[in-house]
């Protein structure tokens, strides 16, 4: 974790607050192909959730790799490492190429690139997967997910390249 005073809401469901925390098995236990998640909430916010979840919403295969990583501690670590890097980088080379980005705790980026949509295509059309954000009311912007060091050098070279391109 980039910073020690981000709150830990678990810890906050000890009384009867309306909360719900959500949390991911995507990126953190490189699972992110069998969208495996959880939620904790009171008894009654769970079963308010249950009954608006599809039917067989986790393959047993699914639960099975959850479960598994969760039990490789050194994993979790280098991910966790290898996540704070990547972020610290990307967040260096967009300063570097003076762009606009929303600070961020997750394994991605929100990042104002000008035309959303056209940087996409001229990324996609070079391989490199960033999300377009014009769907979600910021059409300057992009979302980018934080990859091994080279998919980020290899990012921030097509980025580089598709900004100079638009100028």
């Amino acid at each position: 974790m980039r910073d020690p005073e981000y709150p830990v809401s678990v810890g906050d469901h000890v009384d009867l607050r309306p909360i719900v925390t959500l949390r991911t098995f995507s990126k953190i236990f490189g699972l992110a192909g069998i969208r495996v998640g959880y939620a904790v909430a009171r008894p009654d916010i769970i079963q308010m959730l249950h009954k608006v979840r599809q039917p067989f919403n986790v393959t047993s295969l699914a639960q099975v790799a959850a479960t598994a990583g969760m039990d490789d501690i050194a994993h979790i670590a280098r991910t966790l490492q290898v996540n704070v890097e990547g972020m610290d980088y990307l967040e260096a080379e967009f300063r570097r190429l003076g762009l606009a980005f929303v600070p961020s705790h997750g394994n991605f980026i929100l990042v104002e690139v000008g035309d959303g949509a056209a940087i996409y295509d001229v990324l996609l059309r070079k391989g490199v997967i960033v999300r377009p954000m014009n769907g979600y009311g910021y059409p300057r912007h992009v979302r980018i997910s934080v990859g091994l060091p080279e998919e980020n050098r290899r990012l921030i070279a097509a980025l580089s390249a598709a900004i100079e391109q638009g100028r």
